[in-house]
């Protein structure tokens, strides 16, 4: 195959996500380069028609966007071409991530982040660094995705690419607010807005202007915020980015919607957010604006438009299980009948709400709900519940307040610790900088006054000087490399251990539904508000073999070859056994197995006692220890 190199003549440094939507586009054009196409040889020629016709259409036509992608792979494997056919990987990820699949978008990319590595082309690894993080950003994955962040951003560092640079702090930035650290969000927003405009890169200044706005929204601020929100709107209005103009035109729309005297502008946004994520297909941002549109409509004292926005909203929300903002919907609603008198209807929503756990739904919607549960006590005349309900709210309200006094703590721990590090990486670099001015003053001196045999001595104390230089900047590296290394390793321990877990919480969820099931079956007045989140709990965790191939896959990556070493120890051991093996070097107990793969713990405990048969292990030797040492 021929080398990922000549993806530098499909894909520049901003191939990233971030930078997709720079190509802007016209109906002509875009019929110029389909009579182009249709006349290209089937060669690499193609290639960069094929990517423009993809970058014309990606911001309004996703479906038409995923053709072209698949075209540019299909090139790739006819032509053996390895950087086709990761141009094309790439693009079908971008492609994905828009549709809100987040799971087929990462495919994608690492499929082309594994191409970038094998050719090492560091620019192409740190662009799918960052798109991968931002998919684990969206899908809460916050760990995972500030650790691809930093990776995107050292390897844009080494190939000097100042545009991925600030693309990787405006991924920082998004991440830290994510986690509540708007103050340090705020920071990386900013310096991302003046790499890029440094770099005259105005589609990118406007993603940071928009983040600035994002920032200060989160830290209560909505005066500074506001005029950025206007700014980054303007610009993708301007470049025809209708997937981020949608976001940033409901995300202003909610900062006006309690202002009477710039609703008519918060209700102009939100429809034209609403059109735009009904033509680009995201549900997401569709639910999203359908539910200010509710809360504008309630602020507004428009009851009856509020229900429909609202239950529009929550039928989307359903439609692509997401059940905080199924949530969100209900608690709006709550509120919409407690001011409608509508007593009854508002507690069940309530009830629904409390169900989840306060890792399904946060704090924040907890701690709302236990305050409109107090209302509607006090309003059905259950004063004692309505205090013990009003107690909650304010335990719940004290620990958010805590929270968010721990996060500050947290950001200028952070802050701390990322100075010292760059401050110790700037020493470094100054040390080998000096020694080398060094190195060339001393050859310059002894070049200048010494002589015959001098010269000589000079020069071969001048080569083990070099040398020397030479083992310290490749030791450094190395530590560096290393460094590197252990934290890749750490992550992937910690990915492996989240899979586990989830694993095992997903077998255990099912049995406890099946309890659930159970006391609901006789209990009419249950069934309603239980069988919607039954529903809803099963969306979520519809997975099976996926769930155990992603396992495999993260465990294969910590335990090299694993199952290798098993099949080689035994020919004839099952995939069975050594699911089974895996999870025992994971040190589950017998009843964490057998809640994970939904058998007795009886039959974990023969299974086992084939296993060690198998593996021809004497009576007295512990089938764990001996896994542990494979």
């Amino acid at each position: 195959m021929k080398k990922l190199t000549l993806v530098a003549l499909f894909i520049s440094s901003g191939c990233f996500m971030t930078a997709s939507a720079q190509y802007a586009s016209n109906q002509e054009q875009i019929d110029s380069l389909l009579q182009v196409l249709g006349s290209a040889p089937r060669d690499s020629s193609r290639t960069p028609i094929l990517v423009n016709l993809w970058r014309a259409h990606i911001n309004n036509d996703i479906e038409k966007a995923l053709t072209f992608s698949d075209s540019i792979i299909a090139l790739g494997e006819d032509l053996d071409n390895i950087a086709i056919l990761a141009t094309g990987y790439q693009r079908k990820g971008i492609a994905y991530h828009y549709y809100d699949d987040l799971d087929k978008s990462n495919t994608y990319y690492k499929k082309t982040l594994k191409l970038s590595e094998q050719q090492g082309e560091t620019a192409t690894t740190a662009a799918m660094e960052l798109n991968i993080s931002m998919n684990y950003e969206k899908l809460g994955q916050l760990d995972s995705a500030l650790y691809f962040t930093e990776r995107a951003k050292q390897h844009f560092s080494a190939v000097n690419d100042s545009s991925g640079v600030g693309s990787a702090h405006h991924s920082i930035a998004i991440i830290r607010g994510a986690q509540g650290y708007y103050q340090l969000a705020l920071e990386n927003s900013i310096s991302a807005a003046k790499i890029f405009e440094t770099v005259k890169d105005s589609l990118r200044w406007s993603d940071a202007q928009s983040s600035i706005a994002l920032s200060y929204s989160r830290m209560r601020d909505s005066t500074s915020a506001i005029p950025y929100y206007r700014s980054a709107i303007e610009l993708y209005k301007r470049k025809n980015d209708k997937h981020f103009q949608g976001f940033a035109m409901t995300n202003l729309a909610v900062l006006l919607l309690r202002k009477p005297e710039m609703q008519a502008e918060a209700e102009s946004l939100l429809k034209g957010s609403i059109s735009i994520a009904k033509e680009m297909k995201t549900p997401s941002n569709e639910s999203f604006a359908y539910l200010n549109q509710g809360a504008l409509y309630f602020y507004q004292g428009r009851y009856k438009a509020a229900e429909s926005s609202l239950l529009r909203s929550r039928f989307i929300a359903d439609s692509i299980a997401n059940g905080r903002k199924r949530s969100e919907v209900q608690l709006w609603l709550a509120e919409l009948y407690l001011e409608q008198n509508q007593t009854k209807k508002a507690y069940e929503a309530i009830e629904e709400v409390l169900a989840n756990t306060d890792a399904e739904i946060g704090l924040s919607l907890k701690s709302k709900a236990h305050k409109l549960q107090s209302r509607a006590l006090s309003q059905l005349g259950d004063t004692d519940k309505a205090l013990v309900s009003f107690k909650s709210f304010k335990q719940l309200n004290d620990s958010i307040f805590n929270t968010e006094n721990a996060n500050r703590v947290a950001e200028l721990q952070i802050k701390y610790e990322t100075e010292r590090k760059e401050a110790a990486l700037a020493l470094q670099e100054e040390e080998i900088n000096t020694l080398n001015e060094k190195a060339k003053v001393d050859q310059l001196t002894k070049g200048m006054y010494a002589g015959g045999m001098a010269s000589a001595l000079a020069l071969s104390g001048l080569l083990v000087f070099g040398f020397r230089q030479r083992i310290k900047k490749n030791r450094i590296a190395r530590e560096k490399q290393e460094e590197l290394y252990k934290k890749e390793i750490e992550h992937k321990k910690k990915e492996l251990a989240s899979q586990t877990l989830h694993l095992v919480q997903k077998n255990t969820f099912i049995q406890e539904l099946m309890e659930n099931l159970q006391n609901i079956k006789n209990d009419p007045d249950r069934f309603k508000v239980e069988f919607r989140r039954i529903v809803m709990l099963l969306k979520k965790e519809n997975a099976s073999d996926k769930d155990w191939e992603t396992f495999k896959t993260y465990f294969a990556e910590v335990h090299n070859d694993f199952d290798q070493k098993l099949k080689t120890l035994s020919s004839d051991i099952s995939e069975k056994e050594i699911r089974l093996a895996a999870f025992l070097r994971m040190n589950l107990t017998t009843k964490e197995i057998a809640a994970t793969l939904n058998v007795m713990p009886d039959s974990i405990l023969k299974s086992k006692y084939r296993l060690k048969k198998k593996l021809g292990l004497p009576k007295e030797q512990d089938l764990n220890e001996y896994l542990n040492t494979l």
